[in-house]
């Protein structure tokens, strides 16, 4: 398990309100397992802290709501070797820290930060565990956007506190929103070297639907996992559709919590 370059999604994990629900779901759905010893793990002492593993290979986490006023949600992560360097760059630049630089030992340090629009995002300095062991592999993750009404907004703020190269993939028309990649500093912008992305919320959107971040897990068959989301308990917020990368779906699980699979050319 490599380590993750800063500005790069390294790890994703979902607060609900039942744990052994939310295993039940996604073990069926994604073909996850999960650490079934965890009374005697480092996770279970933090709280039910609970890994998800495809093939073996970590690739995500469940965790219980310590408050029930805590949103039902997936989170993303960020890497970053100066968790406490990266918390100042997003106060300097209109960001605010939620949760400031917390030690999970042996683990690495964790923090909670929402940009200017108020989309929360983690933080993650790896020690012992650095991030996904499999990415990009039906049932694992493969990416991430956040959906913003202020796309100038957005955009001057990750690419000033991340350095990201913004590449514009075509015209709203030609994909289907006002959409922006990004890629880590150094490489050519674009697609083909994107860990991300900004997509402007159109009128389509609630509009009191707040800032968010979408996290996107790879899938073989997006039709198939959409039917088996409803049947499962879940709910299915936008039907399976194609776009330039492959197919998609935006699902809610039987909690709640929102998150997106794409069947893409690579699954």
């Amino acid at each position: 398990m490599g380590g993750y370059p800063e500005g790069a999604p390294c790890w994703a994990d979902a607060s609900l309100s039942d744990l052994a629900a939310g295993k039940r779901f996604y073990g069926e759905l994604l073909g996850w397992t999960f650490d079934e010893d965890a009374e005697g793990t480092a996770d279970a002492k933090q709280g039910g802290y609970t890994s998800a593993f495809k093939d073996g290979k970590r690739v995500a986490a469940l965790q219980p709501k310590r408050d029930g006023r805590m949103p039902t949600s997936w989170t993303v992560y960020l890497a970053t070797p100066d968790v406490h360097a990266l918390a100042a760059r997003i106060r300097e630049a209109g960001g605010q820290m939620i949760t400031e630089p917390l030690p999970v030992p042996p683990h690495g340090t964790m923090a909670l930060a929402a940009d200017p629009g108020g989309a929360v995002f983690g933080l993650w300095q790896g020690d012992r565990h650095t991030g996904f062991e499999l990415t990009r592999k039906p049932g694992s993750f493969c990416w991430t956007e956040v959906y913003t009404r202020d796309k100038d907004q957005a955009d001057a703020f990750y690419e000033s506190v991340f350095g990201y190269e913004g590449g514009d993939p075509g015209s709203p028309d030609e994909i289907g929103a006002d959409f922006r990649t990004w890629s880590l500093p150094g490489a050519e912008p674009g697609p083909d070297n994107a860990i991300g992305g900004r997509s402007l919320m159109s009128d389509a959107f609630p509009a009191a639907l707040p800032d968010h971040f979408l996290v996107y897990f790879s899938v073989e068959d997006c039709d198939a996992v959409a039917a088996a989301c409803t049947r499962l308990g879940g709910r299915v917020t936008a039907e399976p559709f194609d776009i330039p990368y492959g197919r998609m779906a935006v699902l809610n699980d039987n909690q709640g919590a929102a998150f997106a699979v794409l069947q893409g050319s690579g699954t």
